[in-house]
């Protein structure tokens, strides 16, 4: 059995292609550990865990309840301009890295801040909701929702299809914002369910890789396209491409019924094997990892926030990259294109 990899170096292992490593699910990567340092009270303990996944009709009976915080994280002004009732406004770019690189985490006296002023407590069961004005918008819940448990949250659930499907269920909207009381709520990173670059550049070179999704479209993993901030075209060396639009129906905004979800899971090898997922900036890829780990119970998937964009920033090899004169090529058509 493959032990959990801690923050200590690789452990010396014998050659394996890559090829082997992927195809066998051998990996040096652990699965996320769950157990937070801060003791939890008791009472906590014994609260039955919240569903992942909520339906505006699921949602209504929790608003006004003791406990529960429901985080919209849309735009000030879209807020503004009417939300789920008792919802608290922290918009999703509080939540983000810098312009360099949006994947990147802000800091722990940031989010702290953030979430203590939102009222967020240990114990509080937060609804994330965003604005589903289409399917990646439930990437940006997912990102806060992983954000949230990798600080030491474990009460979580994301409204499913946000504010649009609340919308169209008959769900009230009012403007008003609440008056909140500020928790003592300390966030933490829990470092053993973060992905680095230097962990997986290690496991690479051992020949021991996880298995890497790649949750862009085909365009990203195929070496075509590249956002503004990659320094480069490709992919991680042994990835598998894997959409994350395949999780919800043509021009759909909530997710797919849970058993197609997990038969996708399945069928890219990602039910039960450790796994990483990435993207650009770990916005899409908190769309896999988050069907993969919370709907499909693989707890062996991580989530590499930094992704491609970091990793194309350094000499690290990619998979799929282009020639320098066909990526400047590309480059010129980019510039038209925008």
């Amino acid at each position: 059995m493959i032990q959990p990899m801690k923050r200590s170096p690789l452990r010396a292992l014998a050659p394996l292609s890559l090829a082997l490593a992927l195809a066998t699910g051998a990996l040096a990567l652990a699965a996320p550990a769950h157990a937070n340092t801060t003791t939890q009270p008791a009472a906590s303990a014994a609260l039955a865990a919240p569903a992942p996944l909520l339906s505006a009709a699921e949602l209504k009976p929790l608003l006004g309840q003791p406990g529960v915080r429901v985080l919209d994280i849309r735009a000030d002004k879209d807020y503004a301009a009417g939300h789920v009732p008792g919802a608290v406004n922290t918009p999703y770019g509080k939540y983000r890295g810098p312009k360099e690189n949006a994947g990147q985490l802000p800091s722990e006296a940031a989010l702290t801040q953030l979430l203590q002023a939102a009222g967020v407590d240990r114990d509080t069961h937060v609804v994330v909701v965003h604005a589903g004005s289409d399917h990646t918008d439930f990437g940006a819940a997912a990102r806060v929702y992983w954000t949230l448990k990798v600080g030491g949250l474990t009460r979580l659930s994301i409204l499913d299809g946000g504010t649009r499907a609340w919308k169209a269920a008959g769900g009230a909207l009012e403007t008003a914002a609440p008056q909140v009381t500020p928790s003592q709520f300390s966030y933490r990173y829990d470092q053993e369910q973060i992905v680095t670059s230097e962990e997986l550049a290690a496991a690479l070179t051992a020949g021991n890789a996880p298995l890497l999704v790649d949750a862009r479209p085909p365009r990203f993993f195929s070496g075509e396209a590249r956002v503004d901030a990659a320094a480069r075209y490709g992919t991680l060396p042994g990835a598998q491409s894997f959409d994350n639009a395949q999780f919800f129906p043509k021009e759909g905004t909530t997710l797919k019924p849970a058993s197609e979800l997990k038969a996708l899971v399945a069928q890219a090898g990602a039910a039960s094997a450790p796994a990483v997922s990435f993207c650009n900036t770990g916005h899409w890829a908190a769309t896999n990892w988050f069907v993969m780990s919370e709907i499909a119970g693989n707890k062996a998937v991580k989530l590499y926030p930094a992704s491609v964009v970091e990793w194309s920033q350094s000499e690290r090899p990619m998979q799929n990259q282009p020639s320098r004169v066909s990526a400047l090529v590309q480059d010129v058509k980019r510039a038209f294109d925008k």
